[in-house]
C-alpha cells in the first residue's frame, strides 16, 4: 500500500466544518470511482506537529503507483464531476505540502543479504 500524505491550513474565513464537507464529498468520489483504496482526515491536537506541516493531515491510500497515476489522471482531465469536487477543495486550504510514503517492508522485498 502507497500513502499519499498531505498537509494543509484552510484561507481566512473558511470553516472547519466547510473544508470537512468538501473533502468528504471530493474522497468519497474518488473512492467510489476505483482511483484509490482509502482516505484519513486528521487534525492537529494540542499544537504539536511542525508549524510548516499546517493544521490538517490528508492520508489518502492506493494499492500501487498505477492506481495513484490513474487518480492523477482522472483529475488531471477537468471533466465533471471530479474538476468541480476538486475546485471546491483547493479554494479552501493554503500552505499545502505533500509526500509519497509506502507500507515497509515492502511486500516484495527479498530477504538475504542485505547492503546498509
Amino acid at each position: 500500500m502507497d500513502i499519499y500524505h498531505i498537509w494543509c491550513g484552510l484561507k481566512p474565513d473558511v470553516r472547519d466544518h466547510e473544508f470537512v464537507d468538501a473533502f468528504s464529498s471530493y474522497m468519497e468520489l474518488l473512492e467510489r470511482e476505483g482511483v484509490i483504496a482509502g482516505w484519513r482526515l486528521t487534525r492537529k491536537k494540542l499544537g504539536l506537529a511542525p508549524a510548516h506541516l499546517g493544521e490538517f493531515h490528508i492520508m489518502i491510500e492506493v494499492q500501487d503507483l498505477t492506481q495513484l497515476d490513474t487518480a492523477f489522471n482522472w483529475v488531471a482531465s477537468r471533466a465533471e464531476p471530479v474538476e468541480g469536487e476538486h475546485y471546491g477543495l483547493n479554494s479552501l486550504v493554503e500552505n499545502v505540502s505533500f509526500a509519497l510514503y509506502r507500507d515497509f517492508p515492502d511486500p516484495v522485498r527479498e530477504y538475504g543479504e542485505e547492503r546498509f
